[in-house]
């Protein structure tokens, strides 16, 4: 498996043998507001071209490590569920949590703000985790390789799509 961003991956990342994507856009936004807008799991599926939103589990209410969540995602005439996990949430800087798919292990995503002077420059990151099975599942599945290609093109197009929304974004009072 090839490492898409040329940046070295943790030890234990590369003892998977997982595929990392890294995209990065320019918001003219404030992190603060962009953070808030990503954390909100429910509004996902405003920007995201495969996801349709999420739902909180278990009583929670807001993006804190541990607390869970039910993605809904669509390709075409295709469905499926997964569940992520909030690993961490810094207000403003940091937002990553694993997703899972009946049980299984699938990827963890990762959000890092970094204030610029016009704004927040927001990277996405999502860490393939999945094995050789839950691979040729989940394509089959979904209909969607989901690999270091198209995700990135999936990712580039959220990114998009959620800078038009944060730049459109009534200022904070």
């Amino acid at each position: 498996m090839s490492h898409c961003t040329g940046e070295p991956v943790r030890r234990r990342r590369r003892l998977l043998m997982a595929d990392e994507v890294r995209v990065t856009e320019e918001v003219d936004s404030p992190a603060d507001r962009v953070w808030a807008m990503v954390t909100d799991v429910t509004r996902m599926g405003q920007w995201s071209p495969e996801n349709e939103g999420a739902t909180w589990l278990g009583g929670a209410t807001g993006p804190t490590p541990g607390a869970r969540f039910r993605g809904r995602n669509r390709n075409g005439k295709r469905t499926w569920k997964t569940t992520g996990t909030i690993v961490e949430a810094e207000p403003g800087r940091l937002f990553s949590f694993r997703v899972t798919a009946l049980g299984l292990k699938s990827s963890e995503w990762r959000y890092e703000f970094d204030p610029t002077p016009g704004g927040c420059r927001v990277t996405e990151s999502w860490i393939d985790q999945r094995g050789a099975i839950v691979r040729a599942a989940g394509k089959l599945a979904t209909g969607v390789e989901h690999d270091a290609t198209s995700t990135r093109v999936g990712m580039e197009q959220t990114l998009r799509r959620l800078k038009s929304a944060a730049e459109s974004a009534s200022p904070s009072p």
